[in-house]
């Protein structure tokens, strides 16, 4: 059975109301059930968080990673790692839980609530948000404690990348929740986050790609989220201008999509 969100069973009982105080306590309201509804997806937050986990042990432990003379795999490996866990949390689980939302009535009962769309994919993006610091914390305790990696570069920066990363590929697993069916979502989202896997640059050095596909996975959000951590990540903490304003612009427009597409029932 279905769980209704509070806003939409009290949706009768109250007036609209669009002043931007009554938005944001819609907006919290909100993300208070969605973190609720995370918590009880039980399976698909184990998935989430395990899967990058074992991505990490699994090619940190063989002897197939390009790394410099010192260093560790999971020097190499932990940027990329977590930009699959932000693409496997917004675009996988995110995605798919709101397009199956949506197959059972879920989201029609909110669409007669005052929540607008935006404020229900704001809140959305930042519970995955919270499900992230989870994640975060299990990948760099996991590098930490079995790979000796110690954090160096730039925290700010890469809280940046990771925020960025977030809303894009949040947006793109709402865009296709709130267009797609819920069957074409889940086989959507599942393919699409192979090809980011491959193509990314996180596990596989995008120069060990041929030259054409190298080209293409420069310009996919993948490969952007994932060297702007990389860059970040690094001894020397630089900014990196070109994976963020590439990672900026895949922000804005796929959640200007989602947005726009998305439909309540």
């Amino acid at each position: 059975m279905a769980t209704h969100s509070p806003l939409a069973t009290d949706a009768a009982k109250a007036p609209r109301n669009n002043t931007p105080a009554s938005a944001g306590r819609q907006i919290l309201k909100q993300t208070q059930f969605e973190l609720l509804l995370t918590s009880r997806r039980g399976e698909n937050v184990l998935v989430t968080l395990i899967i990058p986990v074992m991505l990490l042990i699994f090619f940190a432990s063989l002897n197939i990673i390009p790394v410099n003379k010192g260093e560790s795999a999971a020097t190499f490996l932990l940027p990329g790692i977590l930009a699959i866990a932000i693409m496997a949390a917004g675009m996988v689980n995110l995605g798919i839980a709101t397009a199956y939302e949506r197959y059972y009535g879920v989201l029609k009962r909110l669409g007669s609530s005052p929540l607008s769309r935006s404020g229900l994919i704001i809140a959305k993006i930042i519970s995955i948000l919270v499900l992230e610091v989870v994640q975060v914390l299990l990948l760099v305790g996991v590098a930490v404690a079995f790979y000796g990696w110690r954090p160096v570069g730039s925290l700010p920066f890469a809280l940046l990348s990771i925020v960025l990363g977030t809303v894009t590929f949040s947006a793109l697993g709402l865009a296709m929740a709130g267009a797609l069916r819920a069957e074409m979502t889940l086989a959507g989202a599942n393919a699409l986050f192979l090809v980011f896997i491959l193509l990314g640059g996180g596990i596989l050095p995008l120069e060990h790609l041929p030259a054409p596909i190298a080209a293409i996975a420069q310009l996919l959000p993948a490969s952007a989220l994932t060297q702007a951590l990389q860059q970040t990540m690094a001894h020397n903490g630089t900014f990196p201008l070109y994976p963020i304003l590439l990672l900026t612009l895949w922000a804005i427009v796929i959640l200007f999509v989602a947005i726009r597409t998305f439909k309540w029932e």
